[in-house]
């Protein structure tokens, strides 16, 4: 047998029995981690390989090309020695991200064997500008470094983070182990422990969907709980964060894997089932790394497989490596993705609490909202409750980055202000004032220095015309050119748009071509041109199928509303259901 029918049989040995594919797609497994295996294997998709494929899978070639071209890692060419990829988005941009690519440019533009590309954020904001050489992220400082280990032949793995001050919500000691970890989930699979008493403490804490939409997390695995007893029903964690400023999600990742797993695991057992997924953007190597020891460290311990914990229960979980794209942090998108199909929201209802992952009941939560449910079980919902600043509940992890002296991950109590954060992260670089804030990640409104006070919570963040969206603040100093920031933004959500719904695809590209000219000339919006965006804003709100078009705009607005003095925009909540935008 050959090495692509090794991988076909693995890949069909994995597929859940008895489901069937939903009407007009394709029968059989995805697709999509056999074409991940060839391209890692070969770093592109031959033809030869596609045919065998389409030969050993039994699916049609415009099936598996449909695949491709949808998503952006897939490659169709032969790369070049060396591929260089070159964050432009926002927090990059603010450390003189254009002048580096400028850089680059001029001292490799000419060079045969490195291909410069520049890409959408790489997750790596708290060293940006940032890099990826054959894939390894670095700061662009290291660039010169990895081009020429990559011109001698590889430029070997990129270390994972590791804790340099412990993390206060981690109940586990320092250095423990397996066998000392997972101690809930041991309780529950030994009946020490009920779940419907786990999902009542899960909703008398309050905690809520940290991905972006809030979602009250209690309610949701309750919902899944109760959907079609006895039925087949899967657990995803998202971990597909790839919007601008968004990189908290990695760092949990990678320093507090366990808290993660436990999390997936005891959602899995409370919902009812036997298979779960970590699904992971492919810019996230080292983190995946990570997750794949401690998984395999789980099986070794007979924490997960067909008896778990001996508990003759079934418990496995895997991890599904994104081919790349923003609209995959959309909750459905990931699932048309997982089932091998392009990634394309579907319209809701139906949520995927009641029709998910092949048509069956499935949980999705973030990576933050997983990693917060073994901390509440085991502290208890009272303890949660008092952790949080104020009126707020609970401990949050924010991204810092932008002109802050100290761009990291930080955990803070809940209503924790905007300004208190900016000084954990050092202030802002060279001793300036605050010119702006996007609390939430690229789809949060942007905020004045007049709301430095802000405590950072869902419900006060949207009475302030913003969000808390996914966790991720970027900082601006005093003088940012703030509509050419904002473009910016609109830029990276043009390019994302998946293209399936004409408000996002259509309205993102024409204000983004507005508002380009006027920042290339120099010079602002006139009435017309300010009218246009507004009424572009209105439509794509109104009417796009997911998240990324319905907040596209809303940065650009809040500007134009703060450069006139005036408020931000108005919120523009998160649609109900959902877990993750872009709805992250």
């Amino acid at each position: 047998m050959t090495e692509l029918s090794d991988r076909m049989a693995d890949v069909r040995a994995r597929r859940v029995p008895g489901v069937e594919a939903r009407a007009g797609k394709f029968p059989g497994p995805s697709l999509i981690p056999a074409l991940n295996a060839i391209q890692a294997r070969l770093g592109w998709l031959p033809r030869e390989e596609l045919e065998e494929l389409a030969r050993e899978a039994r699916r049609p070639r415009y099936e598996i090309e449909g695949l491709i071209s949808f998503y952006p890692h897939f490659r169709t060419e032969p790369p070049t020695k060396v591929a260089l990829h070159v964050c432009h988005d926002l927090p990059c941009w603010l450390r003189d991200g254009e002048a580096r690519i400028a850089e680059l440019r001029e001292r490799y533009g000419e060079d045969d064997d490195v291909e410069i590309v520049e890409v959408s954020c790489l997750g790596r904001c708290d060293i940006a500008p940032a890099v990826a050489v054959n894939e390894r992220p670095a700061p662009v400082a290291d660039t010169d470094d990895l081009v020429g280990a990559a011109r001698d032949g590889g430029v070997g793995d990129a270390p994972a983070a590791t804790r340099l001050e412990p993390w206060p919500n981690d109940p586990y000691p320092a250095g423990s182990g397996v066998p000392e970890r997972y101690t809930t989930l041991r309780a529950l699979l030994a009946g020490e422990l009920d779940a419907d008493d786990i999902v009542a403490t899960l909703k008398d804490s309050g905690l809520r969907g940290m991905g972006g939409a809030g979602f009250p997390t209690g309610q949701k695995w309750s919902l899944v709980r109760d959907a079609e007893p006895g039925t087949t029903k899967y657990a995803i964690v998202n971990a597909d964060e790839s919007e601008p400023g968004t990189f908290k999600d990695r760092q949990i990742l990678a320093q507090q894997p366990h808290l993660v797993l436990e999390g997936l695991l005891l959602g899995m057992v409370v919902v009812g089932a036997e298979e779960g997924w970590v699904f992971i953007r492919h810019e996230y190597g080292p983190e995946e790394h990570v997750l794949r020891e401690e998984i395999d460290a789980l099986r070794a311990a007979g924490v997960i497989g067909p008896d778990a914990c001996g508990s003759g229960r079934r418990l496995n979980v895997d991890v599904f490596v994104s081919p790349g794209g923003y609209i995959l942090g959309e909750e459905t998108a990931l699932l048309e993705c997982m089932e091998g199909h392009r990634g394309e929201p579907r319209n809701k209802p139906p949520f995927p609490g009641n029709y998910g992952l092949h048509g069956r009941p499935t949980l999705i939560n973030s990576v933050e909202t997983f990693a917060d449910v073994p901390v509440i079980v085991q502290r208890g919902a009272q303890w949660w409750k008092d952790q949080g600043a104020g009126d707020s509940v609970g401990w949050k992890f924010f991204a810092v980055s932008g002109h802050v002296e100290k761009p990291d991950v930080y955990c803070v109590p809940m209503g924790t202000t905007v300004r208190n954060l900016i000084e954990l992260a050092g202030g802002v670089t060279g001793g300036r004032q605050v010119g702006a804030v996007q609390p939430g990640g690229a789809s949060s409104n942007f905020i004045g220095p007049d709301k430095l006070d802000m405590p950072l919570d869902f419900g006060t963040a949207v009475e302030h015309g913003t969000m808390l969206g996914s966790g991720a603040m970027v900082v601006l100093a005093e003088g940012s050119d703030m509509l050419a920031a904002s473009t910016n933004v609109l830029r990276f959500f043009r390019n994302e748009s998946c293209g399936k719904c004409v408000p996002c695809r259509v309205g993102s590209t024409k204000a983004h071509a507005i508002l380009r000219d006027v920042v290339e000339a120099g010079s602002e919006l006139d009435d017309d041109q300010r009218a246009h965006i507004l009424r572009l804003e209105e439509a794509m709100r109104k009417t796009s199928i997911c998240g990324l078009g319905q907040v596209a705009l809303g940065p650009v607005v809040s500007v134009l509303g703060l450069n006139k003095g005036g408020a931000a925009a108005r919120p523009q909540p998160r649609p109900e259901g959902a877990e993750d935008q872009p709805d992250r």
